[in-house]
């Protein structure tokens, strides 16, 4: 294991964290929010010193860098800017237990939205800040950053940490260089952000909220800066986010492709045309099930379009309780959630893309028993699939399911109802954010205890990381001499 390369990785990583802590430190001195400031300013001063004293302790590091030390440097890594990442929220005492903090800002940075926070708009205006910057830099991934705007290098260094980090089940070159190809990921990223910050502030929305909608939305996160999310905002306004969730929620090769003029790949490409075909047929379904909710059938579609976009692309704003909808509204969003964005988007959940080679794996097999002697393949865009990324999704679903009843069993000891905890399960693995009854989206996680809170931490990074680097790093053989 080469322990010294992936600490210097990380120092690098906890400068980047420091340094975009500066916007949140100038927010607060902006609005006069002292105690904010000082939280900011220790956190900022700790995080340097531990990069500086790490970069030191190991340099001249040696360049090699296999699978194994990038999946345990990219899982390290997310633990390690969570238990820094909290500290400005529990030194201002804005939340004052360290395991709340700890929770909600892993929450940020894995995108998940699911808070324990009471009372979001008495927060200040720096934290509201970081909140939702921490979906921002953790939907594409702070490591992505780091790839893409540095010189890192070593061998192997790159595609190790950028599959690790990537989600979806397979993390492909959009330019010989995988540098470059994070560079081209960030660089998209920031685009779409700054458009659906224009159209945020062309609906008369304030600069500071449009800012932290537009990172929530583009991290598919869900932090707001009001407690009713964006259900008293204009119907355009909601609208917009709408259409700016589901865009983040697309695989980002495909606007790559776009760029390139290559209309035809990305017209054909069937991870896009099923994500799109599920948002379609979801909406019209709800809409059915919900008409008599509403006065209007265009406020009914507006509800329905919002939370099926907000919940397939993981985001988790809401602009309804749709934990009043009935009971096959409710259950589409149950499968929304599980099903997720994209792979290669800043969503979460399963992936459209493990969803279709399930299918199309488990027909294959059903074909393979009536016809045992003829040779099955599965083929994904017109192009055979290879059995090794098969059997990785094989071996993702059993981990899933696994993990989900694992994380179901433990939190139920705290005594809440089975639909509460299943889908707390659900919207925190999964980087939702609300779910059902007690943590539906009029509620909050506060009332769980400090181990259900810890262990759905866990859950959300689990979920994030795509599980592996989660499990590589407490697996046994993970730390045994080679």
């Amino acid at each position: 294991m080469n322990y010294k390369m992936m600490g210097r990785f990380i120092s690098q990583i906890l400068f980047i964290e420091a340094f975009f802590m500066i916007p949140a430190l100038c927010i607060s001195m902006g609005y006069g929010e002292g105690h904010a400031v000082r939280a900011f300013a220790i956190t900022i001063a700790i995080t340097a010193a531990i990069s500086v004293a790490l970069y030191l302790l190991c340099k001249g590091a040696p360049s090699a860098f296999q699978a194994r030390e990038g999946l345990v440097c990219v899982s390290v890594s997310w633990i390690v800017l969570s238990l820094l990442g909290c500290l400005p929220f529990y030194i201002s005492r804005e939340i004052p237990s360290y395991v709340d903090a700890f929770f909600e800002i892993v929450s940020g940075f894995t995108t998940t939205g699911a808070s324990i926070v009471p009372a979001v708009e008495e927060l200040s205006h720096g934290i509201l800040y970081w909140r939702s910057f921490s979906h921002w830099v953790g939907g594409m991934g702070v490591l992505v950053f780091l790839l893409a705007f540095t010189g890192q290098k070593g061998q192997g260094f790159t595609m190790h940490l950028l599959r690790a980090e990537s989600p979806g089940p397979n993390v492909g070159k959009l330019v010989p260089k995988m540098r470059k190809t994070a560079g081209i990921l960030y660089l998209l990223y920031i685009g779409l952000t700054v458009l659906d910050i224009i159209f945020l502030l062309l609906g008369d929305m304030p600069l500071f909220e449009a800012v932290c909608h537009a990172f929530g939305t583009a991290g598919t996160g869900g932090f707001g800066v009001k407690n009713d999310s964006l259900a008293s905002y204009s119907p355009y306004l909601q609208n917009v986010t709408t259409v700016f969730m589901i865009l983040f929620g697309v695989n980002f090769s495909c606007y790559y492709l776009l760029l390139l003029k290559q209309f035809k790949s990305v017209f054909k490409d069937e991870e896009l045309r099923t994500y799109f075909g599920i948002i379609f047929v979801s909406i019209v379904l709800i809409c059915l099930n919900i008409r008599h909710l509403y006065p209007t059938l265009e406020e009914t579609i507006r509800h329905a379009a919002f939370q099926v976009g907000s919940i397939i692309t993981t985001t988790g704003y809401a602009t309804t309780d749709f934990d009043l909808w009935p009971a096959f509204s409710k259950t589409l969003i149950l499968l929304l959630m599980v099903c997720g964005a994209s792979a290669g988007s800043t969503g979460g959940g399963i992936k459209v893309a493990r969803v279709l080679l399930i299918f199309k794996s488990l027909t294959r097999n059903i074909r393979q028993v009536i016809s045992p002697r003829k040779v099955e393949l599965v083929r994904n865009n017109g192009h055979v699939v290879d059995q090794k990324i098969l059997d990785n999704t094989n071996a993702y679903l059993a981990a899933y399911v696994i993990i989900i009843f694992s994380v179901f069993l433990i939190i139920s000891l705290d005594g809440f109802s089975i639909g509460t905890n299943f889908s707390a399960v659900l919207c925190t693995f999964n980087n939702i954010g609300p779910g059902f009854e007690a943590v539906g989206p009029t509620c909050n996680f506060s009332a769980y205890s400090p181990l259900s809170k810890l262990v759905l931490s866990w859950a959300m990074l689990a979920g994030r990381l795509e599980i592996f680097p989660m499990l590589v790093l407490f697996s046994h053989n993970t730390w045994k001499r080679r």
